[in-house]
């Protein structure tokens, strides 16, 4: 409890004084949800010459859409900042985290906490809020409850992803592009139905790296659509399990990489 306290005035200082000036967050706010809306863009330009895609309509395509950049702005906002990991491989300041009394996976965590990437997540809720008031949902508490759920365990599944591909570094040192490849590009493979996919990269979306439980085996659950590759249905619900299991992953191999940990030698 003494460390999330820590934590939690490390982050509320951050955000007092990305607010200090308040026209330049929303400014920031507005530039991260254009550039998060160009993949909505390229969706939108796809469905202008087809009429489904990979057997899914343009709104059905739009909830998988919207719960992938859900999930990826909720993971950028908590986890982004390991993107700065390399750097601090490089020049050693990853040893001062070391001789903290904090977990270094956290102190990196809170490093620099961007509230810009709010932008993402509001204009990933906003779609979300379109495309469930125009698709065929039949409603119920469980359905409610999985919309609900669905965007949280996609960010933490997606968390666990950048924390194992961040974990890789410690070993490649130079490993920001590979890293960038399996966050950024899993993200914007998790936005499409995995039927449009080759076997082999549906076979690692589902089994390796299991961006489709990100978006689109919950939009099956939610819309009640069978799947077309013809995979059980109850695999749209058991997201959150996936995501715990991802995530305690996750942190052993986040352990295992700081312990391989052996200095710049500076």
């Amino acid at each position: 409890m003494a460390s999330f306290g820590v934590y939690r005035r490390l982050i509320g200082a951050q955000i007092r004084s990305q607010l200090t000036y308040r026209v330049s967050f929303l400014m920031s706010c507005v530039g991260d949800a254009l550039a998060q809306a160009t993949e909505l863009v390229a969706i939108l330009a796809i469905f202008s010459r087809v009429t489904d895609l990979g057997g899914f309509s343009r709104e059905e395509v739009l909830l998988m859409y919207a719960l992938a950049s859900t999930s990826f702005g909720l993971a950028d906002l908590a986890v982004g900042q390991l993107d700065r990991l390399p750097q601090y491989l490089r020049t050693g300041k990853f040893d001062s985290l070391l001789i903290r009394p904090l977990g270094s996976l956290g102190q990196l965590m809170v490093s620099d906490f961007q509230l810009r990437r709010l932008g993402r997540i509001c204009l990933g809720i906003g779609i979300l809020a379109y495309v469930v008031s125009t698709v065929d949902i039949q409603w119920g508490w469980h359905t409610a409850l999985l919309l609900v759920i669905s965007p949280i365990a996609g960010a933490v599944l997606m968390s666990a992803v950048w924390v194992m591909a961040a974990s890789l570094c410690f070993w490649l040192i130079e490993g920001a592009e590979l890293t960038n490849g399996l966050t950024y590009g899993g993200h914007f493979l998790a936005s499409y139905p995995i039927t449009i996919y080759p076997a082999w990269l549906r076979t690692a979306l589902a089994f390796v790296v299991p961006a489709a439980f990100i978006a689109y085996f919950p939009a099956l659950a939610l819309l009640g659509k069978p799947d077309p590759l013809g995979t059980p249905a109850f695999l749209g619900w058991i997201s959150p399990v996936v995501a715990a299991l991802a995530l305690g992953l996750a942190a052993l191999v986040w352990r295992a990489a700081v312990r391989h940990y052996r200095g710049t030698g500076s």
